[in-house]
């Protein structure tokens, strides 16, 4: 079983021992499938594609909750390649999950708003991101596919898959990024072109070590 604290991040989503030891014991297990909105922002850090991402889930395996990442990848003809260094969710359930399914170090925060509305916000401990967007062109629908790539506390990589379905809005997002750490320092604050999503149907697979 996977030691849900030794799961890697940045500062902003480091669990400690206080809250960890008021999560559930147990989470459903990977694959998921999930439905939600969210506001999807891209911009560039030290040379590589950076994504930011405000969502709100209407269903999932443990139901409702939101959730806000931080994402660095790279791109290539198989979708997005990408890495989860910083999420935050407000369900306890949903974070055990995150950790133990997908090596993804989530934490927990406190939200407003909502994709939408077109304005969303996520506040934790020593960082505030909020997202605004002002949608540029028409809803289209569009294919979702990518790949998680993340490491894990054996010190192996895995990789697993997300597809699913949208239908996508092109925007601008005002963003804004504050922490005492160095997240703003990759997920930058300022005007970014991004996407509004709805109708988000997508299955996130069990993951397989990286060949």
């Amino acid at each position: 079983m996977v030691d849900i604290r030794a799961v890697d991040g940045v500062p902003e989503s480091a669990l400690d021992e206080r809250t960890a030891a008021r999560l559930p014991s147990s989470a459903p297990a990977a694959p998921w499938t999930c439905r939600c909105q969210a506001i999807v922002w891209t911009s560039r850090a030290f040379g590589r594609p950076v994504f930011g991402a405000l969502l709100a889930y209407s269903d999932t395996p443990v139901g409702a909750y939101r959730e806000v990442q931080g994402l660095r990848g790279t791109l290539g003809r198989q979708g997005p390649r990408l890495n989860v260094p910083f999420i935050a969710v407000d369900s306890p359930a949903s974070l055990v999950a995150g950790r133990r399914n997908w090596a993804l170090p989530k934490t927990l925060a406190e939200f407003t708003g909502d994709p939408a509305d077109k304005a969303m916000a996520a506040v934790g401990n020593g960082w505030r991101i909020s997202a605004t967007a002002r949608t540029l062109g028409p809803a289209v629908p569009t294919r979702l596919t990518g790949q998680l790539d993340q490491p894990w506390p054996d010190a192996v990589r895995r990789i697993a898959w997300l597809t699913g379905r949208a239908v996508a809005q092109p925007a601008l997002i005002r963003v804004v990024v504050e922490s005492r750490g160095p997240l703003a320092g990759w997920l930058r604050p300022g005007r970014h072109l991004g996407l509004l999503l709805q109708q988000v149907e997508f299955t996130l697979s069990v993951p397989a070590e990286s060949s």
